[in-house]
């Protein structure tokens, strides 16, 4: 059954390590417990990732266990001044050390070396991002203290499984408009964040995949007539046959879509996209203004990204038919392919 709402409560494999249910949920139903994975510990893949975003300006923020590697990740984002710098840790073999939470619900995610601190807190209502970052960029650090609220509202959650490996699996929430508020620091300008116009997005992962993916993700948030209003889309890996990550957001509840496609420019990542959607429900037009691109190639893992940030302008349905329209809302779209 295509779009398979999950909601009951349970655990989310089965004793030989496979999926219990595929699908999509508004919460975290499915409980996550990496003690029943039934595949070697350095294919495992844990992550808190944080983006928080206005029309001038963003960071990102990934704390990750990945098995055999550890990738914690800090980006600063400059619409205005078309700039960004990503500044990554790699860690061998961390295979569960970083002791990362089994929900997003609770618990904190903790990361710190002696150039890097920086955790995830989870508080009733409310997660917190603090971050010192010594010799970020040209020998400068990087702070920052932000505050995302988190009323009572649905999420996008989906546990998708692979069809030639009984193992493999992947346990994902996307959690948008939280609205933002504190600063990030750098090179003697401070950056703030106001919760009457900007947000955050959480994307929480776990699970083990196969090793050659590429994926397709675009999310954002923004006000609409004083009520907070959101998407997540993606695609690309995976059997996503029982259910689509395509959602919308709008005043704290889930809208449902189905497919949705990127139309991405072969020559170049910087002209202008489009997106269409198999129920007519999101189709829109983007227009870059930044690409992060990042490749990595050390033996055995290869990444090639492409998080493009831009305008989108067009049209959503939700379910009860009424039409939500954008003009120029500041979001991502990006196109990954990754080998680990």
């Amino acid at each position: 059954m295509r779009n398979h709402e999950v909601t009951e409560i349970q655990p989310l494999l089965t004793e030989d390590g496979s999926l219990r249910e595929s699908g999509w949920s508004k919460r975290l139903v499915q409980q996550y417990d990496r003690r029943q994975i039934k595949a070697p510990r350095f294919r495992i893949k844990e992550w808190d990732y944080y983006l928080v975003l206005n029309e001038d300006y963003a960071g990102a923020f990934t704390i990750s266990d990945d098995g055999y590697i550890g990738l914690q990740s800090v980006s600063l984002l400059n619409f205005k001044e078309g700039w960004e710098h990503t500044e990554t840790i790699l860690n061998a073999f961390p295979m569960g050390r970083l002791a990362l939470p089994a929900t997003s619900e609770s618990g904190d995610t903790v990361y710190r070396d002696r150039r890097l601190q920086m955790r995830f807190a989870v508080s009733e209502g409310q997660r917190r991002i603090t971050c010192r970052f010594e010799n970020f960029y040209n020998g400068k650090p990087f702070s920052c203290d932000i505050l995302l609220h988190q009323p009572d509202m649905d999420t996008m959650v989906i546990a998708t499984p692979w069809k030639h490996k009984k193992t493999a699996f992947y346990y994902n929430q996307k959690i948008n408009c939280m609205k933002a508020e504190g600063t990030m620091h750098y090179d003697g300008k401070t950056y703030t964040f106001r919760p009457k116009s900007d947000y955050g997005t959480l994307d929480w992962g776990r699970g083990v995949w196969t090793y050659d993916n590429r994926w397709y993700w675009g999310s954002g948030n923004t006000t609409v007539d004083g009520v907070p209003f959101g998407f997540n889309i993606g695609y690309g890996f995976g059997d996503t046959s029982a259910a689509s990550e395509n959602m919308l957001f709008y005043g704290g509840r889930c809208h449902k879509l189905d497919d949705v496609t990127f139309h991405i420019p072969e020559d170049s990542y910087m002209k202008p996209w489009t997106f269409t959607s198999s129920d007519g429900r999101f189709e829109m037009d983007f227009e870059p203004v930044l690409d992060r691109a990042a490749r990595t190639s050390a033996l055995v893992i290869v990444t090639d990204q492409h998080q493009v940030f831009g305008k989108m302008s067009g049209r959503a349905v939700l379910d009860d038919g009424k039409v939500i329209e954008v003009e120029d809302m500041m979001c991502f779209a990006e196109d990954v392919h990754n080998r680990y």
